[in-house]
């Protein structure tokens, strides 16, 4: 089979969630696809800044691509299951203090020769003309297609849902694939997660409140005025990281929820598959089908869904293992996002 670009027969996906809810064991079963690149944690390293500009060069886009920005300095200083780069490996050309973005995980997750992946990526990317930022990722995408053999790209990052809009308008002809979990185990999964508790505790003092701003349209200039403050803000300032509670995470949760209620209520139906993480683990096989019918029926494989059922490890809930009035206060935080998603409370 031919390889088909963005404008062709199947259109590119992106994986949308809150984060905290199995979006990377999604990325893990697409990953074993022979047909699928599966894109993990690309926008979540790389950021929005390019979209600040309706044209880039290829050397602007090398240097994103290439050099870390101050938040992710930050967030480097702590362990993360997501960062794939393998740091303490003896032949490792980089440490965390200087590690591409794209090697955090991006790369690793592709190919178990990144480096020299990397190598090869530099100059093609570096010889993209000047175009729209779009543009720039659609042509790197594609390579990335062409050099594994694969057909479609599915891009999956953390707490994507706080750039869907941005994502959406910039590739219109994408469909999403919206994932969620019971808030309650989401909120506490937030809860041990330093980059989550990072931005949790950020909204107790920044000036600007994302979740706020984005119950209005005005989405792209809410996302980059959101995106500059994180990147001048946390990693300079003391943050009330010990002051949180769990009650603050299902807020955060319930508030991205009702975001995406109102982003894809612009969406086709069809345009928009929703996966139930509880789903996936209770009947693997029929929901690794569904996802892989909707992204296109003709990636239906019996024996490659057969093996990817096996990738879903059962996890037990931790909720009901919280004091009752823990609970309750993390219930009624994450309230209006359950009742949205059809959860019983």
């Amino acid at each position: 089979m031919s390889l088909l670009h963005p404008t062709d027969d199947i259109r590119p996906v992106f994986v949308l969630s809150t984060g905290r809810c199995g979006s990377t064991m999604v990325s893990n079963i697409l990953n074993t696809h022979p047909r699928v690149l599966s894109v993990s944690e690309f926008f979540s390293v790389t950021g929005l800044a390019a979209f600040r500009r309706r044209k880039r060069s290829g050397q602007w886009m090398w240097r994103l691509f290439s050099r870390q920005n101050a938040a992710l300095r930050f967030q480097l200083q702590y362990e993360y299951e997501e960062t794939l780069y393998p740091f303490d490996h003896p032949g490792a050309r980089f440490t965390r203090a200087d590690v591409p973005p794209i090697m955090c995980a991006t790369l690793p997750h592709l190919t178990g020769h990144p480096e020299a992946l990397y190598d090869e990526l530099e100059p093609v990317v570096r010889g993209f003309p000047k175009q729209p930022p779009a543009d720039h990722y659609r042509q790197l995408f594609t390579w990335l297609c062409q050099r594994f053999n694969r057909d479609v790209w599915v891009e999956r990052s953390g707490p994507s849902l706080m750039w869907g809009y941005t994502m959406l308008r910039q590739f219109p002809e994408a469909r999403v694939i919206h994932l969620y979990r019971d808030g309650r185990d989401t909120a506490m999964s937030m809860s041990r997660h330093h980059a989550f508790r990072m931005a949790v505790a950020s909204l107790r003092t920044s000036p600007i409140h994302p979740l706020k701003l984005l119950r209005h349209d005005r989405t792209w200039e809410t996302l980059m005025l959101w995106q500059s403050a994180i990147d001048r803000f946390v990693p300079f300032r003391r943050l009330p990281l010990d002051k949180l509670e769990l009650a603050d995470f299902g807020t955060f949760w319930s508030g991205l929820v009702e975001h995406s209620t109102r982003l894809f209520d612009r969406l086709p139906s069809e345009s928009v598959l929703n996966v139930k993480f509880e789903d996936i683990q209770a009947d693997p096989e029929s929901e690794i089908r569904r996802l892989i019918r909707f992204i296109s029926p003709a990636l239906e494989d019996d024996v490659w869904i057969q093996e990817a059922s096996s990738i879903p490890q059962p996890t037990r809930s931790r909720f009901t293992q919280l004091e009752r009035h823990e609970q309750t206060a993390l219930t009624e935080a994450c309230r209006p996002g359950l009742e949205q998603l059809g959860y019983s409370i």
